[in-house]
């Protein structure tokens, strides 16, 4: 996907695209490259490739959610800041918090937060459970993308949801992916939607999931990741 296409299919998407947002996406690229170099960020380094299976695709968010609607987004696994560096930009009035266990993906965030001159996010170093326990109904939006099973992504971050706001998973094929109505049930929750589709040029399967969070998260959770694994819900 080149820069040109990269415009067009995010206006398809509602999306306004600026000068200023380009040159941040550029330099980003940059960014990537160069830190890829001494630490494993990301397999996908073609910039064609970079623009499409990263930026892009971290937009995709926006055919499930208007994020101009909400005020808080907080991104669960956030590795190399996809998508919330990506919404970021794209979405300047959010107030973001990048969530990540590997100390060196957090200090990308931090330079890459610098180099691009944003305010209003931050990058935690931290485990999803540890911080969901200190920072409970904090957000609007919580988002992860290719972290985890989604029954174990609801346990660890559900917390984190307001009363009435939405978890968001980014999947791709969730033919696989476990039941997770049990989860739904013990966690407050409802499934409000899910939209699968092909991911433009390489028709590669998404699946957006938009999880209502109905009431407060029983006090018993989220347990441990370990613990998740060992008993799941």
């Amino acid at each position: 996907m080149n820069q040109n296409k990269f415009i067009e299919e995010v206006k398809k998407l509602g999306i306004e695209v600026t000068d200023s947002k380009l040159k941040m996406l550029e330099k980003y690229y940059e960014l990537l490259i160069e830190y890829n170099k001494v630490m494993n960020l990301t397999s996908i380094t073609e910039k064609e490739q970079v623009y499409l299976k990263h930026f892009y695709d971290s937009l995709t968010i926006s055919k499930i959610i208007d994020l101009n609607n909400e005020e808080t987004l907080c991104d669960l696994g956030s590795g190399a800041g996809f998508p919330g560096i990506v919404i970021k930009i794209f979405y300047p009035h959010l107030k973001v918090t990048l969530i990540d266990s590997l100390n060196k993906r957090i200090n990308f965030l931090n330079k890459l937060i610098e180099e691009l001159n944003l305010s209003d996010i931050t990058a935690i170093h931290t485990r999803i459970e540890d911080y969901a326990k200190i920072n409970k109904e904090k957000y609007d939006v919580v988002t992860a993308r290719a972290v985890a099973p989604l029954n174990i992504l609801l346990e660890l971050g559900i917390n984190l949801v307001k009363v009435g706001k939405y978890f968001i998973a980014m999947k791709g094929n969730i033919i696989n992916e476990p039941n997770y109505d049990n989860a739904l049930k013990k966690l407050n929750c409802t499934q409000n939607q899910i939209i699968e589709f092909k991911l433009i040029i390489e028709n590669s399967n998404r699946s957006l999931i938009k999880i209502v969070k109905n009431n407060t998260t029983p006090k018993n959770f989220p347990r441990k990741y370990n613990e998740i694994k060992k008993k799941s819900l």
